[in-house]
């Protein structure tokens, strides 16, 4: 079963959680997009073991999970944190400064700057896709 998972900055550090569940929302925190994860699927696995505690069986939806990640755009950078983001703006047609106060969360963004930013990671991951080595 696919759980969607969304994955954000927040004022303490990065909040990742599933709220799209029957049975409740599972949440992780931590300082980066990898602790808060590390965090969620933790949370998740405490979640399941509480059921056969109790005598129930566990909710098919948490059984087997494929996760679907939406990130906003600090959290994303910080996952992707090889990435040059000077390079990185140029290629997606943003200001590399502005970029950087999204990347840290000082300004809001607009739907049209998520879209190019979107847009490019997109095309970034076609052309590693395309990579072959010998």
């Amino acid at each position: 079963m696919k759980m969607n998972v969304i994955i954000e900055r927040d004022e303490t550090g990065y909040s990742v959680y599933s709220e799209d569940l029957k049975c409740g929302i599972i949440i992780g925190s931590g300082q980066n997009v990898a602790e808060a994860k590390e965090d969620f699927f933790n949370t998740l696995e405490e979640v399941k073991s509480t059921y056969p505690e109790r005598g129930l069986e566990v909710p098919v939806e948490l059984r087997d999970p494929e996760f679907e990640y939406k990130y906003d755009v600090s959290s994303v950078f910080d996952e992707l944190d090889c990435i040059n983001l000077t390079k990185f703006a140029k290629m997606a047609g943003v200001n590399s400064s502005l970029l950087r106060h999204y990347k840290r969360g000082d300004f809001a963004i607009s739907s049209k700057q998520v879209s190019k930013i979107e847009t490019a990671l997109h095309s970034l991951g076609k052309k590693l896709l395309a990579v072959s080595m010998f």
